[in-house]
């Protein structure tokens, strides 16, 4: 076998043991078998742990031989008109590398779980979204069409929600759950219209043709309009995934779900979808300079929000969860600066601390005890930039960081009243016209105010 049939089919099967998974343990929840842990647990950990031996394999094999990066063509599902709809993965350097972080983080939080979660009631269940969530991922880091890339996304949107509303004996979490939903739908929704905009442009929905991935292949000749609306939709997408302002209400809300999905979702994987999208739509948003400058405000802007939000949480989780929220708005500037290759190592590394960090959480606080018993109660606080503010400025900051901008109050306002104003006011006119409609029927019955049509 070629080198490159080797990665290809190392690729493909690192790919299909966590859909098997996912098969496996959907199809025992759905016939209402329940599966002892032992058998959940390992299954999960090992075929996880198997998927990144293969893509490590497959990326090493890669650097070492050279091979350009790849296109597998999985066969086109079915097509309209002129547009093709086909199932395509890209293979090269970088998505082999980000396939290796996933599959391996996932399986180092697989086997955590598996003691965190011991005897709980929606063990199983838990454990079925999570193989969902990872053949997800898996699908976006690998995507070589416009489908692949969508399907995994709505895995990723899916799953993140019902795990935010895992513990869903208490209304908290589902009313949370149900905000994540509601900012994942307007993701889904941005990269749907980005999805039609591309199969109406090029009449396939290949990526690596329109970002320019293919050797010796120049980014498909968008005009700039198009390609800035293409920019634009698929900034919308990742600002929603990546907690970016405007959106970045519903972060400490995610911190309902139990600490290991917390961990991979919204600490070392998922939170980093949408920067990971924009590095590979890169040679896409260098031709659109308004894109660029539009992600670099919006990442500078987070970045400034979360560092600030961050000093005035009173828990571990969401601490923690604003403080990859900041590195990943950085990773966006350096995005929109040009250095996507740096972006996507700190990409890697952001994502490799806040793993450890969420995973010690649960036992964080009993270290910090012992290390203050330890150390007495003098501190060291050190001048900061804050303490050269005036106080009723810094009064007013704490306030806005406590309320954390009053973004979800500013958006239920601004774009929620609006839009169910305008529900009940459609919903009143249909039932008027359905009043009158009924009215006029020529059975001669009576209409629905006592008179007679």
């Amino acid at each position: 076998m070629s080198d490159i049939g080797a990665v290809r089919a190392l690729a493909l099967v690192g790919l299909s043991l966590p859909a098997a998974l996912l098969a496996f343990l959907g199809a025992a929840s759905l016939t209402g078998r329940r599966l002892p842990e032992r058998v959940v647990g390992f299954s999960t950990a090992f075929l996880t742990g198997v998927s990144s031996v293969l893509f490590a394999a497959a990326a090493l094999m890669a650097l070492a031989t050279g091979t350009p990066p790849l296109i597998l063509s999985l066969g086109e599902w079915f097509s309209a008109g002129e547009s093709r709809f086909s199932v395509e993965l890209l293979l090269d350097p970088m998505s082999l590398t980000f396939a290796l972080a996933a599959s391996l983080i996932s399986g180092l939080v697989a086997a955590f779980s598996h003691r965190y979660l011991h005897r709980e009631p929606g063990y199983q269940r838990y454990f079925v979204l999570y193989a969902a969530f990872l053949t997800g991922m898996l699908l976006v880091v690998l995507a070589g069409s416009v489908e692949v890339l969508f399907a995994g996304w709505e895995l990723i949107g899916i799953s993140s929600a019902l795990l935010v509303g895992f513990f869903h004996d208490r209304p908290a979490p589902v009313q949370n759950a149900f905000r994540v939903l509601v900012v994942y739908r307007m993701s889904d929704a941005a990269m749907l219209a980005a999805a039609i905009l591309v199969h109406h442009l090029q009449g396939e929905s290949s990526l690596a043709y329109l970002f320019g991935h293919v050797p010796g292949a120049e980014p498909m000749p968008i005009p700039a309009g198009q390609a800035t609306a293409i920019g634009l939709l698929l900034t919308v997408a990742a600002a929603c995934k990546c907690a970016q302002l405007p959106f970045s209400g519903w972060l400490p809300r995610a911190m309902e779900g139990p600490t290991p999905s917390s961990a991979v979702y919204y600490g070392a994987i998922s939170v980093h979808a949408g920067a990971y999208l924009l590095i590979r739509a890169f040679p896409l948003l260098e031709r659109t300079p308004l894109v660029c400058v539009l992600i670099g405000l919006m990442g500078g802007a987070t970045a400034v929000y979360a560092v600030l939000v961050r000093r005035v949480q009173t828990d571990v989780k969401s601490s923690l969860a604003f403080a990859s929220l900041t590195h990943v708005s950085i990773i966006l500037v350096e995005i929109a600066l040009g250095f996507h290759r740096l972006a996507f190592v700190h990409l890697l590394g952001n994502a490799s601390l806040r793993l450890f960090q969420f995973l010690r959480a649960p036992s964080v606080l009993h270290d910090f005890h012992e290390a203050r018993n330890a150390l007495g109660e003098a501190s060291a606080a050190s001048t900061t930039l804050l303490r050269r503010l005036p106080d009723p400025l810094v009064d007013w900051l704490y306030r806005l960081c406590l309320e954390r901008g009053f973004l979800e109050d500013l958006i239920d306002r601004v774009v929620v009243a609006p839009v169910l104003a305008l529900a009940r006011t459609i919903e009143h006119v249909e039932r008027r016209v359905a009043d009158i409609i009924a009215g006029e029927g020529g059975d001669g019955g009576p209409a629905r105010d006592g008179r007679r049509g």
